[in-house]
């Protein structure tokens, strides 16, 4: 192929492949809903982030974070290392934080693509002046783990995921 030629057609190419970007099919979400119980520890309320997890467990999203005071996220230290890096935009997806005993209800999406295939769930969970929990709770993201519940290990009591 010649000079001409290339240059001829190189914008139908930009353009036909600008096209194909634009048309690619996004991963369907669905949501779920997601309670949040915590124990009856006593202390400032908790800050509580929800993240999915590849198979190998990586941090690949921020769900949810139960927190809305960003000061003190790097508290929440292994989550911290993930998004401290990159800094997503969380404004939409933040709450208030949780007291000892209190429950929290909120909505999540997953990817669709996400369920049954290898990746996990995790809830951490950080108090001022007490204990870090990397994993108060962390399940396989199963059909059936986001219909059911699920004890925590730190502040958490449990968690029940519901589909919407």
């Amino acid at each position: 192929m010649n000079m001409k030629k290339l240059i001829k057609i190189l914008p139908v190419l930009v353009v036909v492949l600008v096209l194909a970007a634009s048309f690619t099919p996004t991963t369907a979400k669905s949501k779920y809903k997601c309670l949040i119980q915590m124990t009856n520890y006593t202390g400032e309320s908790a800050y509580v982030v929800v993240s999915l997890l590849d198979a190998e467990g990586e941090y690949v999203e921020t769900l949810y974070v139960q927190g809305d005071d960003d000061e003190w996220y790097f508290d929440i230290s292994e989550w911290w290392d993930f998004y401290g890096k990159k800094r997503h935009n969380i404004d939409a997806i933040t709450g208030a934080t949780i007291a000892g005993g209190q429950r929290a209800l909120s909505v999540i999406e997953i990817e669709d693509d996400k369920i049954d295939a290898g990746y996990k769930i995790r809830f951490e969970t950080a108090v001022e002046d007490q204990e870090y929990y990397a994993d108060d709770v962390e399940f396989e993201l199963t059909s059936e783990s986001v219909k059911g519940k699920v004890e925590g290990q730190g502040f958490i009591r449990y968690v029940r995921m519901m589909p919407q």
